[in-house]
């Protein structure tokens, strides 16, 4: 799925391939391969972001049960290669692409990736190419964004304490074994700074677009109050001896909104909203993030729709006129988000400056052809 933005909106043809992006324009990608998350944006400069690259474990039954989707377009590659591959095509520099900058939002496999089993490794043979790391041996990444994860405690010494047969504890590795050797050939580690509105930013000529720019949200649980950098910390204080009072990892998830003009774009990771018996009331993060975000044009949907994401305030609050979800199994979305996310009594949508397509791309084929356009809608104006 494709979300395009620019002053005269790019003309797509079913069954043709999608238009290349232009300068001045926005092209955001979301895309499917039945394994887990993955994003690709291009900023009107040029610049270029990937935000997660999920890869689930292939050897785990439920990967490959009834429940979750197949592979897409088929298992002729790993996951990791067709995100690169979709990459190569959409980019402006095709070929020689290098990304900018790529962001996880949290420390899961189907944002991030997993090791299995007879998992290709990378050309020098330091590492396992699954998700983040796969791409990231195919593509140079400059910038690599992430959450703290010394919090709530350092997660190294939580994953060193499982078994060591354990995927996860294996993926956790491998991922610092990336950072580090990618590292001696220019990436730069980061973690994402909450209230930050620079840290990502444009990297050809930044000045012909004065009205672009990257809001970061929420890290850990530092959210952003919705006023120039400041932040607050949601979570009360964590016991490191006692796991009961640690955030899950999708409660820590990174959230961030990109703006272009009067349009905006929002993205939560897995963040969650909804507190279930027994859970502690500051496991919702949604409604302190809506707070701070307000209206968008374009969001995607927290936790792939889950029944522990999308609560009421983060619905009426955002009013998005197109909701993306990317699912990789039959519970994606709950059926009570679906209610809530399509409920004309949470809002209705206005919308009243800039043109933008959604563009469907179909990804049963390696050519990804041009399935179906919708649009153009107008962004909601916010000057």
């Amino acid at each position: 799925m494709l979300a395009a933005l620019g002053s005269r909106a790019q003309v797509a043809t079913i069954g043709k391939p999608l238009p290349e992006w232009k300068e001045g324009y926005l092209d955001l990608h979301h895309i499917n391969t039945g394994r887990g998350n993955a994003a690709f944006f291009v900023f009107p400069d040029g610049t270029t972001m990937v935000l997660d690259a999920g890869e689930l474990d292939p050897t785990n039954a439920r990967t490959t049960s009834k429940r979750n989707t197949p592979i897409r377009p088929d298992d002729s590659k790993h996951p990791y290669e067709w995100i690169v591959q979709y990459i190569k095509r959409v980019a402006p520099q095709k070929e020689k692409t290098k990304l900018d900058y790529a962001l996880i939002t949290h420390f899961h496999d189907d944002h991030f990736g997993s090791y299995y089993p007879n998992v290709p490794l990378s050309a020098d043979k330091q590492y396992a190419l699954t998700g983040i790391t796969g791409v990231g041996g195919s593509l140079p990444i400059h910038y690599l964004l992430h959450r703290d994860y010394h919090y709530p405690v350092n997660l190294s010494t939580i994953v060193n304490r499982l078994p060591q047969d354990t995927h996860y504890k294996a993926t956790w590795n491998n991922y610092l074994t990336f950072i580090n050797a990618e590292s001696k050939k220019g990436l730069q580690a980061q973690f994402f700074k909450a209230g930050s509105n620079s840290q990502i930013s444009l990297q050809h000529h930044a000045g012909d677009y004065p009205g672009f720019y990257v809001q970061n949200v929420k890290s850990n649980g530092w959210i952003w109050t919705g006023k120039d950098s400041s932040v607050v910390q949601h979570f009360p204080p964590v016991d490191s001896l006692n796991s009961k009072t640690w955030p899950d990892e999708n409660a820590l998830s990174n959230v961030l909104v990109i703006h272009y003009g009067a349009f905006a774009y929002y993205n939560g990771g897995d963040s969650p909203g909804n507190v279930f018996l027994g859970d502690p009331a500051w496991r919702d993060v949604e409604t302190p993030v809506a707070k701070a975000v307000g209206a968008v044009d374009v969001a995607t949907m927290d936790h792939h729709g889950n029944r522990d994401a999308m609560n009421e305030n983060l619905i009426k609050t955002l009013q998005p006129g197109v909701w993306i979800e990317q699912v990789w199994t039959a519970d994606h979305p709950g059926h009570e988000v679906l209610i809530r996310a399509t409920s004309p009594y949470l809002y209705k949508a206005k919308r009243d400056l800039f043109e933008y397509y959604i563009i469907i791309l179909d990804d049963s084929q390696p050519a990804i052809p041009v399935k179906s356009v919708f649009g153009p809608y107008t962004a909601k104006s916010k000057l």
